[in-house]
C-alpha cells in the first residue's frame, strides 16, 4: 500500500511538472511575440545641432518620427545625433545591431559616410538618405532640394542684377555633394557672362566661420560688386562683416534655405536681396519615407527633389512666417 501511494504521488508530481513546463514555454512564445519581435523600429542618423536649419531639421525628423508612432504607421523609432563623422557612424553600427527595419541618415561628410551607408545596404536594411548624397549607389531612396538649381536660379539672379558684368565672391558649404552641385550650378548660369569670381572660400554653413572668412577675403579684395553664398546663416555673417568693414561697394548678397531672419532682411531692403528655398522641411518626406520601406512597401521613386524657389522682395511675404523656428 505504501508503495502504491509513493508511485502515485511521484506519477502525479511527474505530470504536474510536465503540465508546468509545457503551459510556460506556450506562454513565453506568446509572450515573445508580444514584446516586440514583430514591431516595426524606423532608425534616424543626423548631424547634432540646436539651432539654425540644422537644428529645424531635428526637430522637424523627431517631431514626424513620434506623429508616425502615434498613428500606429510604425512602433517606434531610434534617433541619434552625431557631432562628426566617426560618431555618425558608430550610430549607425549601433541602429545596424538593434536591428531596425529601416534607416534615415543625413551624412555629416558625403565620403566619410558612404562606408556606413554600403554597411546598412549589405546588411538588407532600407537606406533613405536626406539632403547629402552619399558617393556610392547604397541609399534606396534620396530626399533633397534641388542644390543645382539653386546654384542656377542664383546664377541667372547674379547676370540679371550685374546687367552679365561683375566681380563676384562665392561662400561655399563643407566639402560635399550639396556644395559641390550649388557650385557647379552657379557656374553653369554665369558662363558666357563677364561675370568673375575673384575669390571662392568655404564658410563651412556657419555664420562665424563665414563672418571670419568675408573679413579676410575683404581686406584682399578691394573691388566686389556681390556676393553669392550658399546658405543663410553664412549670408547673414557675410552681411556682418560687410558692415563692420564699411564697405559700400557691394550691391548684394544671396542666400539658401529661406530663414526668417533672411526673409526679414529682404523685406527691410538689407543687403540681403534673394535667397533660394531648400526647406529643412524635407526631413518629413525622408521619415514618411523610411517609415514605409520599415513596413515593407516598396518606394515610388529613387528620388525625391524639392524645389529651389527664388525668393525676393517681389513674394517674401507669400513665405515668411513671423512664428516659424527656422
Amino acid at each position: 500500500m505504501k508503495k502504491w501511494l509513493t508511485f502515485s504521488l511521484a506519477l502525479l508530481l511527474t505530470i504536474g511538472l510536465f503540465g508546468c513546463s509545457g503551459e510556460s514555454s506556450g506562454g513565453s512564445d506568446d509572450s515573445s511575440g508580444d514584446s516586440g519581435d514583430d514591431e516595426v523600429v524606423l532608425g534616424i542618423a543626423l548631424p547634432s545641432a540646436t539651432h539654425g536649419w540644422m537644428g529645424a531639421l531635428i526637430q522637424n525628423a523627431e517631431e514626424k518620427a513620434q506623429e508616425l508612432v502615434d498613428n500606429g504607421t510604425i512602433d517606434d523609432y531610434e534617433f541619434t545625433t552625431a557631432e562628426n563623422p566617426a560618431d555618425q557612424a558608430n550610430n549607425v553600427d549601433d541602429l545596424i545591431a538593434q536591428g531596425v527595419d529601416a534607416i534615415v541618415m543625413l551624412p555629416i561628410e558625403s565620403e566619410a559616410l558612404s562606408p556606413a551607408g554600403q554597411k546598412i545596404a549589405d546588411e538588407g536594411i532600407p537606406l533613405v538618405v536626406v539632403d547629402r548624397e552619399l558617393t556610392n549607389d547604397a541609399a534606396d531612396v534620396l530626399v533633397k532640394g534641388d542644390n543645382t538649381g539653386i546654384g542656377e536660379n542664383a546664377g541667372e539672379y547674379f547676370v540679371e542684377q550685374l546687367n552679365g558684368s561683375g566681380k563676384v565672391v562665392e561662400i561655399a558649404g563643407p566639402s560635399n555633394s550639396v556644395t559641390q552641385q550649388r557650385s557647379d550650378g552657379f557656374r553653369q548660369a554665369i558662363e558666357g557672362s563677364d561675370i568673375e569670381i575673384i575669390a571662392s572660400q568655404s564658410g563651412e554653413f556657419s555664420k562665424e566661420t563665414s563672418l571670419q572668412v568675408m573679413e579676410n577675403i575683404l581686406t584682399a579684395q578691394p573691388e566686389i560688386d556681390a556676393v553669392y553664398t550658399q546658405d543663410d546663416g553664412m549670408a547673414l555673417g557675410v552681411i556682418q562683416a560687410i558692415k563692420e568693414a564699411g564697405r559700400e561697394d557691394i550691391q548684394f548678397v544671396t542666400g539658401a534655405a529661406g530663414s526668417k531672419e533672411v526673409y526679414e532682411n529682404i523685406k527691410e531692403d538689407g543687403l540681403i536681396s534673394a535667397t533660394f528655398l531648400y526647406s529643412p522641411l524635407m526631413v518629413r518626406d525622408g521619415v514618411e519615407v523610411g517609415a514605409s520601406l520599415a513596413n515593407g512597401e516598396e518606394p515610388e521613386s529613387s528620388e525625391v527633389i524639392l524645389e529651389a524657389t527664388p525668393v525676393t522682395k517681389e513674394n517674401v511675404d507669400e513665405h515668411y512666417d513671423p512664428d516659424s523656428v527656422f
